[in-house]
């Protein structure tokens, strides 16, 4: 069987060196000269890395001398922070590229469009060809959403594109949107000075979150100097010749005018379609531009599947991969599911939020009956030692039988411990059955424990 994947984002190149595995032919059309897409080169992979280099300034700067630490003469080099940045963004490129070498799989630089089910145009500098397979596979990823009255310029107006390749820092930053994107990127930039503000319609940050996750890091981030203005609408974003000014009202009906350098677009992505020609095939996306497919990722139009941002959901790098290797799995005849239930999302702010399952609120709108465990990482000797003593571990189980139904935690490493919750709710267990797994001392994993334990008014250490 030949496999065409159009796309080299998480979802694209992991689904190709699957096929190529299972002994299928592949080849690959990106139509950017470095593969791995949004997250790889302006998304997931850059942004940490900035996280991580201004994160490391700012506990020199606030957090070091409480540990005995002296520094003279620190200053933030923002040059050389996007010099290391792009360093990780090219060695993590090069190395999907030799991933996808070293599994057999044929790369192609061009855009792809359809001419007909399993036979492709390749538009590259050289000219035009043409590509055919038994099945394709869209993998075309996302592009950050602009709004009607505030269309992205890439001069004040921007997407997290731009912003992460800001040749200074800025005295000032707008953010519309309080959600992942935009207070990992608040985060950026506050802690080098930047004075910066969130907007969000809705009534806390992290709004699609477990509620106590967004009013935990709602306080972290105001000790970060974040401004966060909850509940406003914006109405209006024009972009000067120096700055941008954003008119927004706020939950009392008032009208305030706000003015920075520039401002972010984090109000959501949209998926990339324009270009592929979808309409030769008669195969329509739905209202918001996403491409339906069945559980088992094919499209409307046989042979053409679909996975990763292009076919919604949640907008993942992780859940494109699974995409990718579930249908790569059922291409071959096998069997293979995935576990929307179950998929982690994580927010790389400081301290990290991270949930999996359903959130407290979707169980009291459903009418669900369960019981809550809370523990805080203050109560850990672990957190004490590192002086990480911010947020909680939260458990969510059935009321009968404890059977998990949610976790959720904000913390230090919440990211790493997210996994294990993750792989307990897959496999069905009980809080009482993941707190009886014995957690290293002393360790931020024992929140998890502690909370589980919690569920049954059973925690040791609260």
């Amino acid at each position: 069987m030949k496999v065409l994947v159009i796309g080299s984002g998480p979802g694209g190149y992991v689904a190709a060196i699957r096929c190529a595995q299972l002994g299928m032919q592949v080849e690959l059309a990106e139509r950017f000269a470095d593969l791995g897409g949004t997250c790889t080169n302006v998304g997931c992979i850059p942004s940490k890395a900035l996280l991580d280099s201004t994160e490391h300034y700012h506990n020199a700067r606030k957090n070091f001398k409480r540990h005995g630490i002296a520094v003279e003469g620190l200053a933030a080099d923002w040059p050389a922070m996007l010099k290391r940045k792009d360093k990780v963004v090219k060695l993590s490129s090069k190395g999907i590229r030799l991933l996808l070498e070293q599994n057999g799989v044929r790369v192609h630089q061009g855009i792809a469009s359809f001419i007909e089910p399993g036979r492709l145009r390749l538009k590259a500098d050289q000219g035009e060809t043409e590509l055919a397979a038994d099945r394709v596979i869209v993998a075309s990823g996302s592009r950050a959403m602009d709004l009607p009255f505030a269309r992205i310029d890439g001069r004040r107006i921007l997407g997290s594109t731009e912003l992460l390749s800001l040749p200074e820092v800025p005295e000032s930053l707008l953010i519309i949107g309080a959600g992942a994107i935009g207070l990992e990127l608040g985060s950026v930039f506050a802690r080098l000075g930047t004075k910066v503000r969130v907007f969000e319609v809705l009534e806390r940050a992290l709004p699609t979150m477990d509620h106590d996750l967004g009013t935990e890091l709602e306080r972290s981030l105001k000790r970060l100097g974040l401004k966060l203005h909850l509940q406003h609408q914006v109405l209006e974003v024009e972009a000067e010749e120096n700055s941008v000014r954003l008119l927004a009202r706020d939950p009392g009906g008032t009208e305030t005018e706000h003015r920075a350098q520039y401002c972010l677009m984090a109000t959501g992505r949209r998926p990339c379609t324009e270009g592929l020609e979808l309409e030769r095939l008669g195969l329509e996306t739905d209202a918001r531009g996403f491409i339906p497919v069945d559980e088992g990722f094919q499209s409307a139009v046989p042979g053409v599947y679909a996975v990763g941002d292009v076919i919604g959901g949640l907008m993942l790098a992780h859940k494109a991969e699974d995409e990718g290797v579930c249908l790569a799995e059922r291409l071959a005849g096998r069997e293979a599911r995935l576990n929307y239930g179950a998929i982690p999302g994580v927010v790389y702010t400081w301290p990290e939020a991270a949930s999996v399952g359903a959130s407290e609120q979707e169980l009291k709108e459903s009418g669900r009956a369960y019981r809550c465990g809370r523990f805080p990482f203050a109560a850990l000797g672990r957190a004490r030692a590192a002086e990480e003593k911010e947020g909680l571990a939260k458990v969510l189980a059935e009321e009968d039988g404890g059977r998990l139904l949610g976790i959720h935690i904000i913390g230090p490493r919440a990211a790493d411990m997210i996994g294990e919750a993750a792989a307990a709710l897959e496999h069905g267990l009980s809080a009482a059955e993941l707190a009886a797994v014995c957690h290293p001392h002393p360790s931020f994993s024992e929140a998890l424990k502690e909370a589980c334990l919690a569920t049954e008014e059973r925690a040791i250490h609260l």
